[in-house]
């Protein structure tokens, strides 16, 4: 059954909406004033989780069993003591940004997205999280040409994709370096990164050293994955282990960060493209959704709906959401739009938020 809540994560808080009598509308503000760097709902316990990211006392974790009437915190992931981002500084966590289930077969496990470039995972329902040391002192991360800030001081992980046929299969992508893979439960890490362009370095087609800006994989087969990525969009077919360049080469389809994929269709996906790093603003100051049905042979532009002029928004890595026919995205000027119908329609729900940095349904 389609999820009736949305959460939109926003610079002043976590709004809820809520679909009835036939519309979407505000149901409840939570942790009002507070800037929400996460909200993931685990699908296995029906649990909301929300991280927040409060200026004087910095990253925090909350969840509610309620849907949002009662919430409860759980300790801060730390990093150990002996946990160097570089000799003599010692690593702290400076955002959470993402949080993943672990599978059906590992009930109580999470696993945490951090920055600078650490991930968590918790066995007991996030109550205590621990560092994969495996990938913190994998070679390439204590090399600080290969893993790098992007947009931000330190490296960062924003997507964690689980492969539903098996829990010990997992991939990760981080900001600056690429994308990781283990088939061990998080024993071991592989760079998956053949076939991506990273054309700010002197060799584009290093090993390491690349910035999908997301990674999604399709539920109905896991070996076909998509990211957005600073250098274009790219495609694999064989479970990352070559990358296919998919970006539109005639039109706007290119720079971006947000990604939504068809779970069920593996050959069509939607990115809400904006001009490139330099400038950060929809094309043409007219916003535009772009969708590929064959796998990125070719795109079309979505706009009925949206904004065509004067428009500066941009939509960022997690603040576009997709569940069955309907898709969701929020924007940097704090606008809220809604299709009904794979994006061929769209509607605004609201335009004046905060700053959206994550949509979600609850």
């Amino acid at each position: 059954m389609p999820s009736n809540v949305l959460l939109i994560g926003t610079s002043k808080g976590l709004v809820e909406f809520r679909h009835t009598a036939s519309r979407w509308a505000i149901a409840k503000v939570h942790f009002l004033g507070l800037p929400v760097s996460i909200a993931f709902t685990d699908s296995r316990t029906n649990t909301w989780w929300v991280g927040l990211a409060h200026r004087h006392w910095g990253q925090k974790l909350h969840f509610s069993q309620d849907e949002g009437h009662s919430w409860q915190s759980v300790p801060t992931p730390k990093y150990p003591a002996d946990a160097w981002l570089k000799p003599g500084k010692p690593a702290s966590l400076k955002k959470i940004w993402c949080m993943q289930g672990a599978g059906p077969d590992r009930a109580g496990g999470l696993w945490l997205g951090t920055e600078p470039g650490g991930l968590f995972y918790s066995a007991d329902n996030g109550q205590h999280f621990h560092l994969v040391e495996s990938l913190w002192n994998h070679p390439s991360r204590l090399d600080e040409n290969q893993w790098f800030g992007a947009g931000r001081d330190f490296p960062f992980i924003h997507s964690i994709v689980v492969d539903p046929r098996n829990s010990q299969h997992v991939y990760i992508a981080v900001s600056c370096a690429g994308v990781f893979e283990t088939k061990d439960g998080g024993g071991s890490w592989q760079p998956r990164n053949q076939g991506l362009i990273a054309a700010y370095l002197p060799n584009p087609e290093v090993e390491v050293g690349h910035d999908p800006h997301l990674l999604l994989a399709c539920r109905a087969n896991p070996d076909v994955l998509w990211q957005q990525n600073h250098c274009g969009i790219f495609r694999s077919v064989n479970g990352g282990a070559v990358w296919d360049n998919v970006t539109d080469k005639e039109g706007v389809a290119d720079y971006g960060f947000a990604l939504a994929i068809d779970h069920q269709n593996p050959d069509r996906a939607w990115v809400i493209p904006a001009v490139s790093d330099e400038v950060r603003i929809a094309h043409g100051l007219a916003l535009c959704v772009c969708v590929t049905e064959n796998g990125g042979q070719s795109w079309r532009q979505l706009r009925n709906g949206l904004p065509q002029e004067n428009c500066f928004d941009i939509v960022f890595r997690h603040s576009l959401a997709i569940q069955d026919n309907v898709l969701a995205f929020g924007t940097t000027t704090g606008n809220l739009y809604l299709s009904e119908d794979y994006g061929e329609h769209w509607h605004c729900l609201s335009s004046s938020l905060a700053r959206v940095d994550v949509v979600a349904f609850g």
